[in-house]
């Protein structure tokens, strides 16, 4: 609690989906100057709007989680946006982070980063034995050059930067658009509107064989939060909860969560994806003690259960 009482913090995304987790969690760790930068108000994109911002707020720590994201039909669509504003608002971030002299930058990138083919569980030194998954490949490689950029800053200026690679997150709160949102959100929306339709199928991209790992929203709050404190090494550091799920495994879990009765159609003329999903998670425990909390089921029936609430209130 002590590390956060006198720290000022910028927290790019802290409006988003992740990032009102960690603002929350900050305020209960006693952050008490946080900014949370708006991007009708603050182009991250542009290097004069960021030099301006850190001189006004004068930050010790920044938590860069603002990301332009999306399922794979979104990515698929706008891959050169995808690859170009999340490359430029990080490395545009951490140059005028460096040049004022701000403390630290916790850097979070992504799971779409590993090769197509990594060897399961993901461990980070596999970052750099093959090529991304190809629908998600200018995402993932804007991101991780990223960790390229922390690395070369700390050898060369000794700025401390450090490199978070989160799993799939869901929770209250998620992105539930049918355009952009990753696949629990979309599976939920799918089966409980479905079912209050009264409609008999539903259709899912994919064979269903692809495998994925998940962790809660608020647990990757918590690794966040934890790394921000304690870690100080550009070496990048797995994010998870140690577990794999086939998407046909996870369709059937949502289904019967839900109350969805009808028939699932398989569209296999879509992709699946990466074909396996699974971090290895030893580091994050060993560096800063964090282990996930939050079971899938658990965290899937808070999900259901927001997004219901949702639904009557409108």
């Amino acid at each position: 609690m002590k590390f956060w009482q006198n720290k000022s913090v910028i927290v790019t995304g802290g409006a988003g989906f992740l990032g009102r987790s960690v603002v929350n969690l900050l305020e209960r760790r006693g952050c008490r100057k946080m900014f949370i930068p708006r991007s009708q108000e603050c182009d991250l994109r542009k290097s004069q709007a960021i030099k301006q911002m850190l001189e006004a707020v004068k930050p010790n720590i920044i938590i860069h989680l603002a990301a332009v994201v999306g399922g794979i039909g979104a990515n698929r669509e706008n891959p050169g946006k995808f690859f170009y504003d999340n490359l430029i608002m990080g490395i545009e971030l951490m140059e005028q982070a460096r040049l004022l002299g701000i403390e630290k930058i916790t850097l979070v990138g992504t799971i779409c980063a590993y090769p197509k083919f990594t060897k399961v569980p993901f461990k980070e030194k596999d970052l750099w034995s093959g090529y991304p998954e190809e629908t998600n490949a200018p995402y993932g490689l804007a991101k991780k050059m990223l960790l390229v950029q922390s690395d070369a800053y700390r050898r060369q200026y000794g700025f401390n930067s450090i490199y978070l690679l989160p799993v799939n997150l869901y929770g209250p709160g998620d992105n539930f658009s049918p355009d952009s949102s990753h696949v629990i959100p979309a599976l939920i929306k799918k089966c409980l509107e479905a079912k209050w339709n009264g409609d008999r199928e539903i259709v899912v991209w994919g064979t269903g064989r692809a495998t994925r790992e998940f962790l809660y929203v608020e647990d990757a709050a918590r690794a966040i939060v934890l790394a921000s404190e304690k870690y100080n090494k550009s070496d990048p550091v797995n994010i998870g909860a140690g577990f794999e799920i086939s998407i046909k495994s996870l369709v059937d879990l949502i289904v019967k969560m839900t109350g969805f009765k009808g028939k699932i159609v398989w569209d296999k003329s879509k992709p699946d994806g990466q074909p396996r999903r699974r971090l290895d998670i030893q580091r994050a425990k060993k560096e800063f003690g964090f282990t996930a909390k939050v079971k899938l089921e658990a965290g899937l029936k808070k999900t259901i259960q927001w997004y219901e609430r949702q639904k009557r209130a409108r």
